[in-house]
């Protein structure tokens, strides 16, 4: 076994310890989606796979919602486990930089000038994990765990939130579809990405149809 399988082995190992009483929607799980849906990706594109692979099981450590807002804690946590395991510098610092800015808030802050290829395709991968049947899943199962309302009426969704309204947001689970699913088809970095969104993309607005009929008792 070279050592980059055996760093990822126990990358892996780590995710899952770290992640076990995590809240359902951002547990191991959805980091294994994410690494699956990056590797296959990643078959399309010229990278680092060790890059990729690592950014994708690290980039859940510790999500900012879940530490009262502080987005240094998972990028400190990860660093610290890559520097224990002699990662390499340069590629701790790229890895890093892909977790900092992988998140959807904030593209809606300044737009950094940090990317590459890897960033493309594990950011990819992350949102393709939020739409279609799991998104959507994923979306009403942290809405419950925040006790919001599955949809209010007289809450309209607010389309040009600041980062900092982002975080803050308490609003009706539905209003997240508008306010970032179905944004994502468009934000899509890579051809797979962008092919990939399309169906899952379709499949949230059959659902939003559905559900707004079944409130208005159309159906």
């Amino acid at each position: 076994m070279d050592n980059s399988k055996e760093i990822i082995n126990k990358t892996i190992v780590f995710v899952k310890d770290t992640l076990s009483c995590a809240e359902g929607g951002h547990d191991w799980f959805h980091v294994e989606r994410v690494y699956k849906n990056a590797l296959l990706i990643a078959e399309n594109e010229t990278v680092d796979i060790f890059v990729v692979s690592l950014a994708a099981l690290l980039h859940d450590i510790a999500d900012s919602k879940f530490h009262e807002g502080d987005e240094t804690v998972g990028p400190r946590i990860a660093q610290e486990f890559l520097v224990k395991l002699n990662v390499n510098s340069e590629v701790i610092e790229h890895i890093i930089n892909i977790i900092k800015h992988i998140s959807f808030k904030n593209s809606l802050a300044k737009k950094s000038n940090f990317t590459s290829k890897e960033f493309d395709v594990v950011q990819d991968a992350d949102r393709l994990d939020a739409i279609g049947a799991i998104g959507i899943a994923r979306c009403f199962n942290y809405g419950g765990f925040k006790n919001r309302p599955l949809y209010n009426p007289d809450v309209k969704p607010n389309l040009q939130m600041s980062k900092t309204e982002y975080k803050n947001s308490s609003a009706p689970t539905i209003n997240h579809f508008y306010e970032k699913l179905l944004l994502l088809k468009d934000k899509m970095n890579t051809i797979t990405g962008k092919h990939l969104a399309l169906e899952r993309h379709a499949f949230m607005e059959e659902y939003l149809n559905q559900f707004f009929n079944e409130w208005e008792g159309k159906r």
